[in-house]
């Protein structure tokens, strides 16, 4: 039946949980009137804001101007160049860092691998020069389809040390998925390997891939890191192993000068709701944006574990699980295989292990926990945990408690983000160090240059407003933040998001 009443949302909560005292004293962000103070100049002055930040930041070149906005199309750090891997790497490893672990690894079966800073460059660079081996130049297109180990991070890495436009495919998609991107993305060049471990089983990515070439016709050359050992047909003058050119290749590697607009990745939506759209996120703006929101939201600090469980495929794991993180000099766990191999406690077996402080998951894991009891996680010693955080959809309030009591045994304060691919990084949340106002369960703010409008009206590009204009109003958010993309493969797009979708 349709009436004219809005619909009240059911996720109301209404307890509030402030911070334990000592993460608090810590945060870096202690009380609302410094975030009020902070969010109020990225709306009032958002060049002067941004281009505080970025000092942050190696640049080969400085900016010229912060931004050209003209809504809904924004250029940000106009003139400047400068590299995204250097970023994560060579500038962590010149602040002192680059003993520290960068990426600690853990395979479905158990093995563990750990890469410091100065490992993870040698690598990169590695993995760089064998990518130019094989004819690939800045601007190029390279396809990543690959199992969530190192080789993937180090892949990215690469690409984005000289300059070459990463797309990459979560594991999970067929044949026929892989040959519509690399069709789209005009992509010469795959990097994959032999399977990934999935509860046990070999995902045979190799096979899949061989299959999407025949499909496509475009692929030239196929990079095939070794994991699983399962056997592959491999190619001749198309297919060459990972581990072969690795060996031959130097650890050194200038980082390109990148244009400010200069593309990083494309990244595709999954296509359930049609053909795939390949979402194109440039250099600089996208690395401020991510290093930011990873610093503030996630309140990281030297010392931390921080453990995303998204896989790299997604956005989530672009920005939250290399890009974001490795900016700020933190430790990034990866973990291979599926949460419940062998058992339900995989994952806080790991937390135990690794002595994960922060934790990134989604709603839907955690009520998959929550069917299995709480037996799981009362074996094992979450005492580390420092913050947990959400991501995916949004989290219901018995969920909320459960997450609170069982993992972080309410001690932990809970990020609970909104965000998309389209914007880069996370644009609503609550931020951990200071209590909920108006005792509000998740006191979710608004991220730097972001803002709410309400309207009863189309959404415009660049119309923005504080408040609602009736609880029935359509809402949406306009932002000028730097992370957001900037066009999608095959058609001009803005950057002003309209309840969920792209408004124009």
């Amino acid at each position: 039946m349709s009436t004219n009443q809005g619909i009240e949302s059911v996720l109301q909560e209404n307890r509030s949980f402030p911070p334990p005292a000592e993460f608090a004293a810590q945060a870096h962000l202690r009380d609302l009137a410094e975030y009020e103070a902070m969010y109020k100049r990225s709306i009032d002055d958002p060049a002067g804001f941004w281009g505080e930040v970025a000092q942050d930041f190696h640049w080969f070149k400085p900016h010229e101007k912060v931004v050209e906005w003209s809504a809904p199309d924004a250029k940000w750090f106009v003139g400047a160049q400068t590299n995204v891997c250097y970023n994560c790497l060579d500038l962590q490893i010149e602040r002192g860092r680059g003993n520290h672990p960068a990426i600690v690894w853990e395979g479905e079966p158990g093995e563990s691998r750990t890469l410091t800073f100065t490992e993870l460059r040698d690598e990169v660079c590695r993995f760089a020069n064998v990518l130019k081996s094989l004819g690939v130049k800045k601007g190029d297109r390279v396809t990543l389809y690959m199992p969530m180990v190192p080789e993937l991070a180090i892949a990215m890495l690469a690409c984005a040390r000289i300059g070459a436009p990463h797309s990459i495919i979560f594991g999970g998609f067929s044949a026929t998925a892989i040959s519509d991107r690399v069709e789209d993305a005009d992509s010469k060049i795959v990097i994959t390997a032999d399977g990934g471990w999935r509860r046990g089983t070999v995902v045979p990515l190799k096979k899949n891939v061989d299959e999407a070439a025949d499909l496509s016709g475009l692929i030239e050359k196929m990079v095939v890191v070794k994991r699983t050992g399962n056997d592959v047909a491999m190619q001749s003058g198309r297919d060459v192993w990972w581990h072969e050119l690795m060996a031959k290749a130097s650890t050194e590697c200038p980082a390109e000068p990148c244009d400010s607009e200069d593309l990083l990745f494309i990244l595709y939506t999954s296509g359930t709701t049609g053909k795939p759209k390949g979402i194109m996120h440039t250099t600089a703006g996208y690395m401020v944006y991510t290093a930011l929101t990873s610093k503030y939201v996630f309140d990281l600090h030297p010392d931390d574990v921080y453990w995303c469980t998204a896989d790299i495929g997604w956005i989530t794991g672009h920005s939250y699980v290399v890009y974001g993180i490795l900016q700020n000099g933190v430790t990034s766990l990866m973990y291979e295989g599926a949460p419940n191999h062998p058992d339900w406690d995989r994952f806080w077996r790991m937390v135990e292990r690794h002595k994960v402080t922060k934790f990134y998951t989604a709603p839907t894991a955690i009520r998959a926990f929550m069917k299995q009891g709480r037996k799981f996680p009362d074996q094992c010693d979450l005492s580390s945990l420092k913050l947990l955080g959400t991501v995916g959809e949004p989290i219901n309030p018995e969920a909320w408690m459960w997450y609170h009591e069982v993992i972080g045994r309410t001690k932990c304060p809970i990020v609970d983000t909104y965000w998309q691919t389209e914007t880069g990084g996370i644009i609503i949340t609550p931020l951990p160090g200071w209590p909920p106002p108006n005792g509000r369960r998740d006191g979710g703010r608004f991220s730097a240059s972001t803002q709410p409008c309400w309207t009863k009206a189309k959404c415009r590009p660049g119309r923005a407003g504080s408040s609602p204009s009736a609880s029935r109003g359509r809402g949406c958010c306009v932002s000028t933040a730097t992370g957001q993309f900037r066009i999608s493969t095959g058609r001009r797009t803005g950057h002003v998001l309209h309840r969920g979708r792209v408004a124009a």
